[in-house]
């Protein structure tokens, strides 16, 4: 702090002779002074400064910068030109990825500025509102967004920014070898756009950890993203669209392999050390894959989803990352509620008087579970207001007091756990005598802790409680918000129908809407397919098995022979298993023979020992399909009978 003191007080020494000046970062940022009490250092190994510059313009924003001085931040340069002409070429074949690119510009050998994003946070800082073990949590995202969104409108666009943004992240990062991917080099903004920053590790060359690398992963995505994108911790319809768009915008960047090769060939003599010779190129042909059809490269990167999504290296990166930054918190950093988007103190609420638990309600959305309903009433006689809270949040206020104050200023919290259900209505009822009577101690303490701010931002209103006064709703499943009206009982499957070279291929993309099994259990679904007639049943292909899910993702050649896919420099998951990415579906048949035959496609649960139970099946005659081109679309489920398209 001593050292930045320094050197802000010779930056204003400079304004003060100079008056104004342009900032390299871009000609048109004209600034005439520095803003100390903004300004601070990050924790990372360089110590980047963060520094907030007076705008010329009286009605503009100051100008937050990052001055980074022993990274070469060319690599950076380079990094975001190349995700820059990658969004070019999505947006031109008319696919916006919402992608967030900063500006970054080097001003000498090891130092330079970067860009900072507004309203914008890093995955750590997220998932620490949640605790030290919020990396191993799925809905500190989800949370934090719906804070922010607090209107069901505002919250769906946020969600679908972060779709398209995570999954144009994913193809980048996986296209240029993006490593060192800790949670505080990850962002996400309040309007769900989610992107990357520090690219001081590329084409492969990982951190390592003793002897380990840092990044065992294709690329990061874990649960708690995909919790945001299913809306829950049940795979969703939605999460096929992040599939597809992950595909989509991969084959898009296939295309023009020789373009960034070109470009990054070019590049081999500047003295980047991570780009200096024909391996690095490699890398990025290897990732690229130009030798591969469409259908074999969406096959492949489905598979690096379903690897980065079960990646429990990832995690255990990221908490391991915060357990090191844990030192480097200040002693003034205050405690704050994950659920509330600002503190309240009690000069800006004015004093309660008193709080009163009047009752639970049993809530479907998020989760299923009961909220608490709480009065609070104000100085002021008139001022009364209505609270919602779950048992979690009270929990969480408790261990945030606990922060602060020694356990013998607060009262005891009602314990977490109880004997059968957790989420019954005498659970319920039990733990609303327990909590009125924790709140009224609460706020008949000692004044530092009844009149701190965070009781005071816990019983403050928060945008769901506004919206919830004076309505009367009426409970929805959980999944209500995600729910796709599918028009008929059984679901519907996701079909790519092909024909060439007397080869026909089809590949099963997704399964969304499956029904339950008996027991309320989701099934452990898969595809089978014959081509009929067929007596011999010689034309039986299956995918492989999903688990426990109504909306599988398959993305995969039923059929056929497989082969290695081959194992690039620096990535050991590429690997993967023969069977599960097959080649092709029925050769050697010609087009006239094909006209004959029908599609019998059917979906099974796998009952281990007992009879697999038939979810759903659709019969498509090829006849009716101009397969010229090929056919993509979603196919109804039901009984026997004849498919639509």
């Amino acid at each position: 702090q001593g050292i930045l003191r320094e050197g802000l007080e010779d930056v204003a020494q400079f304004f003060k002779a100079h008056g104004s000046c342009r900032l390299p970062l871009s000609p048109s940022l004209l600034v005439k002074g520095i803003v100390p009490r903004d300004c601070s250092y990050f924790n990372s190994n360089a110590v980047p400064l963060k520094l907030s510059f007076q705008n010329v313009d009286p009605l503009g924003e100051n100008i937050r910068v990052i001055f980074k001085c022993g990274d070469d931040l060319r690599q950076d340069m380079l990094t975001l030109q190349m995700i820059r002409i990658m969004n070019k070429i999505w947006v031109q074949e008319g696919l916006d990825m919402r992608m967030v690119i900063f500006r970054c510009f080097s001003t000498g050998r090891g130092r330079g500025m970067v860009e900072m994003i507004p309203n914008a946070e890093t995955l750590r800082k997220i998932q620490v509102e949640h605790g030290v073990t919020g990396s191993f949590k799925d809905r500190p995202l989800a949370d934090w967004l719906q804070k922010h969104n607090p209107e069901e409108d505002e919250y769906e666009k946020a969600v679908e920014n972060f779709i398209y943004s995570c999954a144009g992240c994913c193809v980048a990062t996986y296209v240029l070898g993006i490593c060192d991917r800790h949670n505080d080099n990850i962002m996400l903004k309040t309007t769900g756009h989610m992107f990357h920053i520090d690219f001081g590790r590329f084409l492969g060359h990982a951190q390592m950890f003793g002897n380990i690398k840092r990044d065992r992963a294709p690329f990061v995505f874990t649960s708690d993203m995909a919790y945001v994108i299913n809306g829950g911790d049940k795979p969703s319809s939605r999460f096929h669209d992040f599939v597809d768009l992950c595909c989509q915008a991969y084959n898009l960047i296939r295309k023009h392999t020789h373009l960034f090769l070109n470009l990054l060939g070019l590049m081999l003599s500047c003295g980047i050390p991570e780009l200096s010779d024909l391996e690095d190129l490699k890398y990025v042909y290897d990732a690229l894959r130009p030798q591969d059809s469409d259908a074999d490269a969406t096959t492949y990167f489905t598979r690096l989803i379903e690897s980065s999504l079960g990646s429990v290296a990832t995690k255990l990166n990221f908490f391991i990352h915060n357990l090191a930054q844990m030192k480097f918190t200040g002693s003034d950093a205050r405690p704050t509620l994950s659920f509330a988007p600002r503190t309240h103190t009690l000069k800006t609420s004015g004093r309660i008087r008193d709080v009163f638990l009047c009752r639970h309600e049993r809530v479907f959305i998020p989760s299923k579970g009961y909220t608490y309903v709480v009065k609070v009433q104000r100085d002021k006689p008139d001022e009364v207001t209505f609270v919602q809270r779950t048992f979690e949040e009270f929990q969480e206020l408790h261990n945030k007091l606990r922060l602060l104050f020694p356990s013998s200023l607060l009262p005891s919290f009602p314990s977490r756990f109880v004997i059968g259900r957790s989420r019954g209505e005498a659970v319920a009822e039990r733990r609303k005598e327990e909590l009125n009577g924790y709140i009224w101690h609460l706020i008949h303490a000692a004044p530092e802790v009844a009149e701190c701010d965070l009781i005071y931002t816990f019983f403050h209103p928060l945008p769901r409680d506004e919206k919830a006064a004076g309505t009367n709703t009426t409970p929805k499943p959980a999944d209500a918000t995600w729910a796709r009206s599918l028009g008929k009982v059984g679901g519907e499957v996701k079909l790519s129908i092909s024909y060439k070279n007397n080869k026909l291929f089809i590949m099963v993309m997704h399964i969304r809407g499956l029904p339950p099994l008996q027991d309320g259990n989701d099934p452990d679904p898969y595809v089978k397919t014959y081509l009929l007639p067929d007596p011999q049943k010689t034309t039986k292909r299956k995918t492989k098995v999903a688990r426990k899910t109504c909306n599988p993702t398959y993305n995969e050649m039923v059929g056929g022979t497989g082969t290695d896919l081959g194992r690039p420099r620096g990535r050991p998951w590429l690997r993967v298993c023969p069977r599960c990415v097959p080649q092709l579906v029925y050769d050697g048949i010609p087009r006239g023979d094909l006209e004959q035959r029908e599609l019998r496609l059917s979906v099974l649960s796998e009952e281990g020992f007992w009879e697999n139970i038939l979810l759903g099946e659709v019969g498509i005659r090829l006849r009716d399909l101009d397969l010229a081109q090929e056919k993509m679309g979603w196919f109804a489920l039901g009984s026997r009978g004849h498919g639509t398209l």
